[in-house]
């Protein structure tokens, strides 16, 4: 079966939609939403990263970032701290390391079942794959 490139752009669609609402919903009981967690984990790897740094790795505009970075501060997931000149960079609190932890066994979970299908040479494929796409165009890290 020969497909086009339009089904295939649709499959993952779907699969990143089945992720998102998964993983929604198993992330609900620790009281945060995918967004706030999809941003622990990329300040852990960005650790001190800009709001626009953060913003561009979640997929959001830098206002909206700002509002979301404002409120995970209040809750006490983050600290906002003076950079270079006008900057603000951004830290992991202790609550949002252990939630970013408990997270991060949820999303295993969810995507290890969603990928359980394939056999391990097959999701290897379809990581190479997926990245020679990706890199074709040099976008940046981000996504969940």
């Amino acid at each position: 079966m020969t497909r086009t490139a339009q089904e295939v752009a649709l499959l993952v669609k779907r699969l990143q939609h089945r992720h998102h609402r998964e993983l929604t919903a198993a992330l609900a009981p620790l009281g945060i939403s995918l967004v706030q967690w999809d941003t622990l984990r990329h300040l852990d790897r960005h650790p001190e990263a800009s709001l626009h740094d953060l913003a561009l790795l979640t997929f959001q505009t830098d206002q909206s970032f700002g509002s979301l970075a404002t409120r995970m501060a209040d809750r006490g997931l983050i600290e906002r701290v003076p950079g270079p000149g006008r900057a603000v960079r951004h830290r992991l609190t202790e609550r949002g390391k252990e939630l970013l932890q408990a997270g991060m066994e949820i999303h295993e979970k969810v995507v290890t079942g969603s990928f359980a299908p394939l056999a391990p040479g097959e999701l290897d494929r379809l990581g190479d794959l997926l990245s020679g796409v990706l890199d074709a165009r040099d976008e940046p890290e981000g996504g969940v």
